[in-house]
């Protein structure tokens, strides 16, 4: 039986549904489970917080781009860190602060902002170099551990709020709960990512657009929902502070880890992603991350009128590449 364009459509936006909500719980069971397991061996909260939970929230979109790049779809691993950093800065900050006025006060905000740039800059020089080796990704990934090193370095010397050394774990009736919480998590990571992927080829191809346009509106939309709620729920109980660590945190991680990460195991070709991501993407990433920080620089908040054009921001922009 022959199916229509239409119905292979609505079967692929099903897949990636799919996919997006396995990514999100199964992140969340991960996180969850790991960090009761770590706590209950006696791992101090501040370490759970800089690693487990760091790398935990990036892990959805770390196998989508695992998935995507194996597969030879360089666009989808690509887009999706392209796609992310856009939505936490334009969408999630947009929106939150919508809500709640987000201020800063400290200088350990300045200098992760400093961070997120230097992360920027090194993304937009390997993607105009074209491939991007495995050698380059070992150095990202080691870079991303010296970031965290002092992260933590920092947070013992009371450079970091206080608020972040607290990590909060699930409740298990059982021992043997967080264990399998665990590996299902994996799993439906896993597999929610290989529906997204799949879905995200089979959509371009019937919408006859390029696969990194999916990854960068689409994808990157769903995988940034969790940090919207989480963002949300946390900016109206006065945590601004944290909020704009989260963020700034999550686009180091989205560049430094993923890409990092998805290279050393297998070298993204400059082949497999599409030419609009270099030319026209990674300067949107450059010119929202800047305009963010010196927002936070020099005028120390982010207002509800600057929310809204963020999230203006964003809508023209996910209009504006499905013209290109």
């Amino acid at each position: 039986m022959d199916i229509s364009n239409t119905e292979l459509f609505v079967l692929a936006m099903g897949a990636m549904g799919l996919g997006i909500w396995l990514l999100i719980k199964g992140g969340d069971w991960t996180v969850d489970s790991a960090v009761y397991i770590a706590t209950h061996f006696g791992i101090s909260p501040l370490v759970v917080g800089f690693t487990i939970v760091a790398i935990g929230t990036s892990l959805p979109e770390f196998v989508v781009s695992m998935i995507a790049n194996m597969q030879g779809s360089g666009g989808i691993a690509i887009g999706n860190v392209l796609g992310s950093n856009i939505a936490n800065i334009l969408l999630v900050i947009g929106m939150t602060s919508v809500f709640v006025v987000l201020k800063t006060r400290t200088q350990g905000v300045i200098k992760d902002l400093v961070f997120m740039l230097i992360a920027t800059c090194i993304m937009m020089f390997l993607l105009l170099q074209g491939d991007i080796s495995r050698i380059a990704g070992i150095s990202m990934v080691i870079l991303l551990i010296a970031y965290i090193f002092l992260q933590y370095k920092m947070s013992l010397r009371g450079g970091i709020p206080a608020e972040n050394e607290e990590v909060e774990a699930s409740e298990f009736s059982y021992a043997w709960q967080p264990y399998l919480f665990l590996l299902l998590g994996l799993v439906c990571v896993a597999g929610g990512a290989e529906f997204l992927v799949r879905g995200a080829k089979v959509s371009a191809n019937i919408l006859e657009v390029p696969e990194a346009v999916i990854a960068l509106s689409i994808i990157a939309f769903g995988t940034s929902l969790p940090e919207l709620s989480t963002c949300i729920i946390a900016a109206r109980k006065g945590y601004s502070e944290i909020v704009l660590g989260n963020i700034i945190g999550s686009n180091v991680f989205n560049i430094l880890m993923i890409i990092g990460l998805t290279a050393m195991i297998k070298p993204i070709s400059g082949d497999s992603y599409e030419q609009q991501l270099v030319d026209f993407d990674m300067w949107v990433v450059l010119t929202v991350s800047v305009i963010f920080s010196l927002l936070l620089i020099f005028y120390n908040k982010i207002t509800r009128p600057i929310g809204l054009t963020f999230v203006a921001l964003y809508v023209i922009y996910n209009i504006y590449i499905y013209t290109l």
